[in-house]
């Protein structure tokens, strides 16, 4: 005798005296509903009988779960926050701002500084000869300074540097070469991803993208003696090492072989070097006049240390820029 048996196998046990030998898996109904059809034993019997045990599963209450699961998903992620994009973060950001500039007398004939205190260096204004570079005014030696370089969408050619130098390193060569770096006297970052130093290269990064514009930051560790890049924010890592053990002035330095490139001055940090030189900073911060330090009741020997601070903004014009921008 056959026994059609229907249970929820899943919601309801099948009784005790029927025990599943094998089961056949999910089977398709004619109507598109489920059944699981198992090979069951009657114990109370002294035979083994076959019956089918459907137990009859809606296909919509599978689809109403998954679409439960999928909603409460949907949910869960719509309230959670979006991410933010990272901020960059760049060495000495809460440091002193620093102010130096490109040295109009060292430099290549084929370089033109114009813009805000010559911040901008152009490079073969009309054709390029050759390499051609310029050494910026600010001493880097015993200190920690971080500097930013804007660098024009005209990225190409052989060569183009960024790095740091003694007052002996070359700023022109009538070759296409990677002039910083081709001696001991420089240290050197090409755009094609080479570190250059004592005339031998390594790769460091990724070549620069031609043609569009890009940011590179300089972090030099002066106590430590290290030298590190950043590109548009980020960290490519230590560069250099051992910079700590050269003795004659080193100062950042740039060069070219490209035609009509640019390459602007545009972040500057430094770090304080003691609480005077702290306060001094937030003093000259709130200025917008020379003159007014004359009206601050203080001390003439705190005023004169004042306007000994006033070398990294030589005009009225640019001080009031810096602190009304």
């Amino acid at each position: 005798m056959r026994i059609k048996l229907r249970h929820r196998l899943r919601r309801k046990p099948l009784p005790d005296y029927l025990t599943v030998l094998e089961n056949y898996g999910p089977r398709k109904r004619k109507d598109g509903g489920m059944r699981s059809v198992v090979r069951v034993t009657d114990s109370s019997s002294s035979s083994s009988r076959i019956m089918s045990a459907a137990a009859e599963e809606d296909d919509r209450d599978l689809e109403f779960q998954s679409a439960s699961s999928s909603s409460e998903a949907l949910q869960q992620q719509q309230q959670q926050p979006a991410q933010q994009p990272a901020v960059p973060v760049i060495p000495l950001a809460h440091a002193c701002e620093d102010s130096w500039t490109w040295d109009t007398k060292e430099k290549s004939h084929e370089v033109r500084l114009s813009g805000p205190r010559h911040r901008i260096a152009h490079f073969h204004p009309n054709w390029s000869n050759g390499t051609a570079g310029v050494r910026g005014t600010r001493k880097l030696n015993g200190g920690r300074f971080y500097w930013e370089i804007n660098v024009s969408q005209r990225i190409f050619g052989t060569s183009m540097m960024f790095g740091v130098g003694t007052k002996s390193a070359r700023l022109h060569v009538d070759a296409f070469v990677n002039m910083l770096g081709e001696d001991s006297r420089s240290w050197g970052l090409s755009h094609k991803g080479f570190l250059w130093n004592a005339g031998k290269s390594r790769p460091y990064t990724k070549p620069f993208r031609e043609n569009v514009a890009t940011t590179i930051g300089i972090y030099f560790d002066g106590h430590n003696g290290t030298l590190t890049y950043y590109k548009d924010g980020v960290s490519l890592g230590p560069a250099f090492d051992g910079l700590r053990e050269v003795e004659e002035p080193l100062f950042p330095v740039v060069c070219s072989t490209a035609a009509k490139t640019e390459m602007a001055l545009g972040v500057m940090k430094r770090e304080f070097l003691s609480l005077q030189d702290r306060c001094r900073a937030t003093v000259l911060r709130h200025l917008t006049r020379e003159e007014q330090i004359d009206e601050l009741e203080l001390p003439k020997c705190l005023k004169r240390f004042i306007s000994e601070g006033l070398e990294d903004f030589p005009t009225d014009v640019e001080l009031t820029q810096n602190n009304l921008s």
